[in-house]
């Protein structure tokens, strides 16, 4: 064809982590590249997150005493997976996790707290945090990095299809000045890849109608932590050319989140890094425990759904204190709310008073012994019994959070076809794929896979023309 508008080496579709992370990559391999982004801005559900990445077998952990390795890395993802992941690309994730943190600190500059946490599904601590706890930090500097580089984002260009010659992906057709709420642009553009096309646009959390199809029970009555554009249209072009689809229905909620606020929140904060570490998660009727607090985001949220309403999580001062965080932005906003004791508490949250201490109780005899027989959670061996007040208090309900189905990929990030061959000329990486992560996917690891994956398609799309074959 030649009747192309302009043309690039690559051309990367989305400008999240992966999609920055893929063209940082391609422009450092020498190819010329340009994104295009369906928002007025770059960054997506990415600018939203908390900026969580995990690493295994870096520096810090073993300055810290940490004794991790990619192989149990791997483990971890797998059962929590529920052995649904690929294991090739869970090999990949988690064997370049450290480097890809490392890049990120070192070449891209991202800063990082002086710290290793530990989260729900994780057999150690292996969770680093960017500064600010926001997922803002990793992409402005992806940005920076890409102005240096002379990388093109444009913006309000949204995808409209991918142009195939025969097997080979050779281009895309993009409407520029999108206007995402009107699902409009003011004129249309062909734009040519001589090497490939990269495909990071990240999941449909906010595409109800997509995702009710998959998971009917996902409908409108359900929140999500989302954007409200993470929709599936890229997903469905992907589709339309043949691209094999992967664990569609799988798609997870996130066990941290309040009913309390819309979106995402300040929440989670709470309840992620202190409640469920430190604190207790109980049944607003009985005011009991019913779940091991840091099993993974399937089990947690499938517990509080069978429950059918909100559940409390409670801690208190000292592990607050411990944690080294700042839940004010939560309290100023009444989803975390604080008690001078647990009767207050009880009274607050309609929970019956008497068997809350009792279950507090019980749980402080844990912690002074090292461990829940109750439901075998680990007790972190720096964890306060909760007696030191002012207590803490959230409405726990879960909310749709990622979408780990998505189309095929191999260990390259190349898209595989139906036929189980590689479509040419196309690469992908992040939420939009599928395979990684399996049944559930483990906190602080859409990062991990976004740094990794987006890596790997970069390079790769960087030099599509001599590797396809």
């Amino acid at each position: 064809m030649s009747d192309w508008d302009e043309t690039f080496d690559v051309i990367v579709v989305g400008a999240g982590f992966a999609g920055l992370t893929a063209a940082v990559e391609a422009r450092t391999a020498g190819a010329s590249v340009v994104v295009i982004e369906k928002m007025k801005a770059p960054g997506g559900n990415s600018v939203i997150s908390d900026g969580g990445v995990a690493a295994a077998g870096t520096a810090l952990q073993e300055s810290s005493g940490i004794q991790d390795s990619p192989e149990l890395f791997y483990r971890d993802m797998l059962k929590a997976g529920m052995g649904l992941n690929h294991p090739a690309l869970v090999r990949v994730l988690t064997e370049k996790s450290a480097e890809a943190f490392q890049w990120s600190a070192d070449y891209l500059g991202v800063q990082y707290l002086k710290r290793v946490d530990r989260f729900g599904g994780h057999s150690l601590p292996r969770c680093y945090a960017a500064e600010g706890i926001t997922g803002a930090t990793i992409i402005k500097a992806l940005v920076t990095k890409a102005a240096e580089l002379g990388v093109s984002v444009r913006t309000a260009t949204s995808l409209s299809t991918l142009v195939t010659d025969e097997r080979r992906v050779c281009g895309v057709v993009v409407e520029e000045g999108y206007d995402a709420r009107k699902k409009t642009g003011t004129n249309t553009k062909r734009v040519k890849a001589e090497r490939a096309v990269v495909v990071a646009t990240g999941g449909f959390g906010a595409d109800v109608p997509f995702r009710s199809t998959q998971a009917p029970r996902l409908s409108q009555e359900v929140d999500t932590t989302n954007h409200k554009f993470a929709t599936a249209e890229a997903l469905v072009t992907l589709l339309r050319i043949g691209s094999t689809p992967v664990h569609l229905s799988h798609i997870q909620l996130g066990p941290w989140a309040s009913p309390d606020e819309k979106g995402f929140g300040s929440g989670p904060l709470f309840a992620d890094y202190i409640g469920f570490l430190y604190g207790i998660l109980v049944h607003p009727l009985t005011a009991t425990r019913f779940v091991n607090e840091q099993s993974d985001r399937k089990l947690l949220s499938e517990a509080v759904m069978e429950i059918g309403s909100p559940c409390v999580c409670i801690s208190d001062q000292a592990a607050v204190t411990r944690s080294g965080w700042n839940i004010d932005r939560a309290l100023r906003k009444n989803v975390v709310q604080t008690f001078g004791t647990l009767e207050e508490l009880a009274c607050r949250y309609n929970l019956p008073a008497q068997p809350l201490l009792r279950t507090v109780e019980r749980f402080n005899a844990a912690v002074s012994r090292g461990g829940d027989d109750e439901f075998g959670r680990p007790i972190l061996t720096d964890s306060p019994p909760i007696q030191h007040p002012p207590y803490f208090a959230m409405r726990i309900w879960p909310k749709v959070h990622y979408t780990m189905g998505g189309v095929r990929i191999d260990e390259r990030a190349q898209v595989i076809a139906l036929d189980h061959r590689p479509i040419q000329g196309l690469y992908a990486a992040g939420e939009v794929t599928g395979g990684v992560h399996g049944a559930c996917r483990l906190g602080s690891c859409a990062i991990t896979d976004c740094l990794v994956f987006g890596r790997i398609a970069g390079k790769n799309a960087a030099l599509a023309g001599h590797l396809d074959g």
